[in-house]
């Protein structure tokens, strides 16, 4: 996997991989550190027809937000079917009754998207790394690749997120959390992006403000 497979691109034009902060690593690893330049990073992300691409960070990050505005009917968000589930259910139902079958729903789809063969983005807490390791699987069988889009903010910006979409995690859950998505940063910071990752994309919330769309190349 080397720079060429996976492009960044603001608006029509490509960025130099020295702005970009492109790195290769061993094995055609590449890291791009897109923060700190005040929301004038990036506009698109284009991968290669048929890759996966993760969106991870911690629980009011903006992941979902992200998705939602950026990949254009390519997201696989598990809270679009905790919302689907929630619509069915009584309201004052507790969500840790039927949350199993929110996960059963989220992965079926996943499942579903992964053997269509078409791109897709997905939602990942950060905190189930075996979940990246069937994603890097499932593009591996396929010929394809597997790429970490990371935002990294703040604890406060991330509380902040939360309290805006008016649901929160308990303090367990978020620390837990924390400790996950920091190992990831660290890794990535230090040019070591997860196992099966052909790259990683460091984001900030203004780098994740200015992306526009997170898309894929026509097949060939």
């Amino acid at each position: 996997m080397r720079i060429q497979h996976t492009g960044v691109f603001a608006g029509d034009a490509a960025i130099p991989a020295q702005r970009a902060r492109a790195r290769t690593r061993p094995h055609g690893r590449v890291v791009r550190d897109l923060r700190d330049r005040g929301g004038r990073g990036p506009r698109v992300l284009v991968f290669a027809a048929g890759d996966v691409v993760v969106v991870s960070g911690l629980p009011g990050s903006g992941k979902s937000t992200l998705l939602r505005r950026a990949a254009a009917g390519r997201g696989i968000d598990s809270q679009d079917a905790r919302e689907r589930w929630e619509a069915r259910m009584p309201r004052l139902l507790p969500y840790a009754l039927y949350r199993p079958l929110v996960r059963i729903a989220h992965y079926a789809g996943l499942y579903r998207a992964l053997r269509s063969g078409a791109g897709v983005v997905v939602h990942d807490c950060g905190t189930q790394s075996w979940v990246r390791g069937w994603l890097a699987r499932a593009a591996a069988r396929r010929g394809r690749a597997l790429h970490l889009v990371l935002l990294d903010v703040t604890p406060d910006t991330a509380r902040a997120g939360q309290r805006e979409r008016g649901r929160g995690v308990s303090a367990y859950a978020f620390a837990r959390h924390r400790r996950a998505v920091g190992r990831l940063v660290a890794a990535v910071e230090a040019g070591r992006p997860p196992r099966g990752c052909a790259s990683a994309t460091l984001l900030d919330r203004d780098a994740a403000d200015a992306l526009r769309r997170i898309g894929f190349r026509e097949a060939a």
